[in-house]
């Protein structure tokens, strides 16, 4: 006699459906704000990145640039907030796809993802997409 282990219930498909609808949601409406954002940002100077030895060294006026570079738009609420909608929609990209099926899941939330992004370059930048910007590839 072979011990089986009973088969775990499976959620209703409206959680699914959920799931795929806030992944998207995270991805795409947050798109447009964190690009907004980034092109809006003024970054304060920094002291340090005038220090002669740094503007000397390629290699340190790059590592310090970089981080200051980071850190600035991590501290700019405008970054930060959208950045962290669209990394938790990633969490639960992650836990979504140990549940649903993977050849549905992916074209599904990247589907959705475009769309709310259009959706969020409307709203943000008044941006409407046309006819003649949607690339048509015959299936």
């Amino acid at each position: 006699m072979g011990m089986s282990s009973p088969a775990e219930p499976q959620p209703p498909a409206v959680n699914y459906v959920a799931g795929f609808l806030l992944v998207g949601i995270a991805w795409g409406l947050t798109t447009p704000f964190i690009r907004r954002a980034a092109k809006d940002h003024n970054p304060p100077a920094h002291p340090l990145l005038e220090q002669e030895d740094v503007k000397t060294s390629w290699v340190k006026s790059k590592l310090y640039g970089a981080f200051f570079a980071v850190l600035d738009l991590l501290r700019n609420p405008r970054y930060a907030i959208p950045l962290l909608i669209n990394l938790t929609g990633s969490v639960w990209f992650f836990l979504l796809i140990g549940q649903a099926e993977l050849s549905l899941t992916v074209p599904i939330v990247n589907t959705l993802a475009f769309l709310f992004t259009v959706l969020g370059d409307w709203w943000v930048d008044r941006k409407v997409i046309s006819r003649g910007k949607v690339p048509a590839y015959p299936i």
